[in-house]
């Protein structure tokens, strides 16, 4: 510079002023780079104080409490501390990073299987991750939530399943169609539809269960339609005694007749057209009934002469008949209502049998006796009993059994009028048999057994007085006297009407060409009467005497 000035002649004070000027350039220059220096220290210091907060706030946001990686001296220049730290950050960096992730991960799961329980088909509100806390143990409570909600998920899927599979079943036994009733529910419900993709919200739970409800109640109503219409062509069935080849067309509606609801499970068994089936069927039946109500009653009213006559009632048959004719010809009564009052009557009548039947087993076991107590006096007049002829011995061992059962009637007869007298008190009615009172029968016939006994005494007496005449015939005189004969008494059992000397009014039902016997009528059914036995007529006491020995009773016959 001095040479430069010396060649261009600059004076002292231009050059002094030049070097001032240009030391305050090189100290402007220095002072520039004091500052940037300056600048850049703070900078590196406020780097290195933002990495230890950043590292303290990754660690807080992570959980971290401590990390291995962390330089523990300080010292050093700024660079080496901050190229300490960088490699922590880094790995905090990412850690933080993965965390989010998982955060991300399992919230958006929670997020999605929430909307699927609540209904919502899309996610309305973005997902954002609280980076404030990242810790494992935030991690940890999500997925704890997010088990439970899969839990719940699967619950309700299970639920789902099972009631989906309950409407399958019902509509197949209802024969309605599944997939629109499903749908209706819920388009994911359809079985083409993968079964993570099933609605399991609320409202689809409670809409199938509502559904299932409402088939329930279709199929119990049907049931019992169907049960109502199958005891009614049974019934029917019976009342026109339609052949088994009909009957069996219709087994598939009878088959459910007492069944339960939940037994009821063959697909169609309650579709509505089977139903209508058995409804045109009854119609057709009903109207099939209406044009046979004359046979149809007359069975009826057969069946309940029937009962009567085996209970021993007498009902006046040709006037209940003309009375039926004359109601079906009138046309003013319903059939339906007709046949209900006859089953009434059978049902009465029934009843009335029922509680006549101890006595009715008792009459026959008193009239049993008296069919021995008859063969009894038949064999005892036999003078040929005890020869030695084929079946002697089978005929005495038939005479005492009978000599027992004979011997046991007064105690029957007893009973018999006990039971009857109470039977009377009881229902304030006479008891009959086939018309007749039962007591003056029973009275009749131990008054004639009375006189029967008292008849054998006499006659006992009589013989021995012959025998004791014949062996001392000085007592009583050389010649001795004639043995008056019998008068022409009739001794009987009960008769056909009453006692010997009562009125008509005591008319018993008893047949004259009977032994106490029971006789079969034109039907075939034993026809249970009491009978004048044909072995007592009138005889003369000697007859009397030589058909009685000292140790045989002379048996009676009703």
């Amino acid at each position: 510079m001095q040479q430069i000035w010396d060649e261009v002649g600059e004076t002292d004070d231009e050059r002094d002023k030049m070097l001032l000027q240009i030391d305050q350039e090189c100290l402007d220059v220095y002072k520039r780079k004091v500052d940037h220096a300056v600048k850049s220290r703070a900078h590196l210091l406020q780097a290195l104080a933002d990495a230890k907060v950043e590292l303290s706030r990754l660690l807080s946001a992570l959980g971290e409490k401590t990390y291995v990686g962390i330089p523990e001296k300080t010292s050093g220049t700024i660079k080496e501390q901050l190229a300490a730290i960088a490699p922590t950050l880094e790995k905090l960096w990412k850690q933080k990073d993965d965390r989010i992730k998982d955060f991300f991960d399992v919230q958006s799961q929670i997020q999605k299987i929430s909307s699927e329980i609540a209904g919502d088909s899309e996610q309305v509100e973005s997902l954002t991750v609280d980076e404030s806390d990242l810790s494992v143990k935030k991690l940890d409570e999500f997925h704890v939530q997010l088990q439970e909600l899969q839990k719940e998920k699967s619950d309700r899927l299970h639920k789902v399943l099972d009631l989906v599979s309950t409407v399958h079943d019902l509509c197949a036994v209802l024969g309605m169609d599944f997939f629109s009733t499903v749908t209706e529910v819920h388009p994911s419900l359809d079985d083409s539809t993968g079964v993570q993709s099933k609605s399991i919200s609320n409202d689809t739970l409670s809409n199938l269960a509502n559904t299932v409800l409402v088939l329930k109640e279709d199929k119990k109503q049907r049931l019992l339609k169907l049960q109502e219409l199958a005891t009614q062509l049974i019934d029917l069935w019976n009342l026109m005694d339609t052949p088994e080849e009909e009957r069996s067309l219709f087994d598939h509606v009878t088959c459910n007749i007492s069944a339960s609801v939940d037994e009821v499970a063959i697909p169609g068994a309650l579709a509505l057209d089977l139903i209508e089936q058995a409804e045109v069927e009854v119609e057709r039946l009903d109207q099939l009934k209406a044009s046979k109500m004359k046979e149809i009653s007359f069975k009826r009213q057969a069946e309940l002469e029937d009962i009567y006559a085996r209970a021993h009632v007498e009902i006046d048959t040709e006037a209940a008949r003309e009375k039926i004719m004359g109601l079906i010809d009138s046309g003013n009564v319903d059939p339906a209502e007709l046949l209900a009052d006859m089953d009434n009557q059978i049902v009465n009548a029934k009843e009335e049998a029922h509680s006549r039947k101890e006595i009715l087993e008792k009459v026959e076991k008193w009239m049993a006796a008296c069919e021995e107590e008859s063969w009894l006096e038949d064999y005892n007049r036999d003078d040929n009993r005890y020869n030695a002829s084929r079946g002697a011995h089978l005929n005495l061992k038939r005479a005492e059994k009978a000599r027992i059962l004979v011997n046991k009637i007064p105690a029957l007869v007893d009973s018999l009028v006990a039971k009857t007298r109470a039977w009377e008190q009881e229902r304030d009615t006479t008891f009959t048999y086939d018309g007749v009172p039962l007591l003056a029968m029973l009275d009749e016939y131990m008054m004639l057994r009375h006189d029967r006994e008292e008849e054998k005494r006499r006659l006992r007496d009589q013989k021995k007085f012959h025998e004791q005449m014949s062996k001392d015939p000085e007592v009583f005189g050389s010649t001795p006297s004639p043995v008056r004969p019998l008068g022409p008494k009739k001794v009987t059992g009960p008769r056909a009407n009453g006692s010997a000397n009562g009125p008509a009014s005591r008319r018993l039902s008893l047949n004259s060409h009977q032994n106490g016997s029971r006789s079969t009528s034109k039907d075939g059914k034993r026809d249970v009467r009491l009978s004048a036995p044909v072995n007592y007529v009138a005889m003369t006491k000697d007859d009397a005497a030589s058909h009685i020995s000292g140790t045989e009773p002379i048996p009676s016959t009703p």
